[in-house]
């Protein structure tokens, strides 16, 4: 059997999907969902809260796409989308709480992360308070400057960087809890 291309380039498949084929746009869905998900799941923990996030952001995708400029990355875009559609979700719920909570941090020494599963440490970063959570996942993971975080949540830049500083020392925290537990030292 000979497969035949449908869409000569991403270019083209976004076109099409934008004039609303439902081809094109279930082949950029299946292309880009993965992924996506997994950007949903950096901020909500429960798998079906991500997942219906991760539809919603797709609707905005293609209610949207008409206005894609194919300026920069196509998937940055979508990203961005999903970021923002976790956040608004967060928000509307009342899940981010960025008032300063009092953690009593202890000074400890980071252990070594080589043999630390990506499963284990999305678990730790799943345990942060949820402002601590949002703040720490568009900084380290999105690459959000603090000026750009301080915006997106309505917060000055000092808030950000003390959610930031406080999310780091409670995953170190936890992180060395994790290895004592699991070594067998408590």
């Amino acid at each position: 059997m000979k497969i035949i291309k449908l869409h000569n380039s991403q270019k083209t498949l976004i076109k099409k999907a934008s004039n609303h084929n439902r081809e094109a746009q279930q082949h950029l869905f299946e292309e880009h969902s993965p992924k996506m998900l997994g950007v949903c799941r950096q901020y909500v923990k429960d798998l079906h809260h991500a997942e219906d996030l991760l539809l919603q952001g797709f609707l905005k995708v293609f209610a949207n796409l008409h206005t894609f400029k194919h300026e920069g990355s196509f998937e940055g875009w979508i990203r961005r989308i999903m970021v923002n559609t976790c956040i608004s979700y967060l928000r509307k719920k009342n899940f981010v709480d960025l008032s300063d909570e009092e953690y009593v941090f202890n000074d400890v020494a980071t252990e070594n992360l080589e043999n630390t599963s990506v499963e284990d440490i999305q678990k730790l970063i799943d345990q942060l308070p949820a402002g601590y959570k949002m703040v720490f996942n568009l900084y380290a993971i999105e690459g959000y400057k603090h000026s750009e975080i301080s915006k997106k949540l309505g917060v000055s830049e000092s808030t950000s960087k003390s959610q930031l500083f406080k999310a780091r020392k409670l995953l170190q925290q936890n992180y060395i809890k994790m290895n004592r537990t699991v070594n067998g030292n408590k």
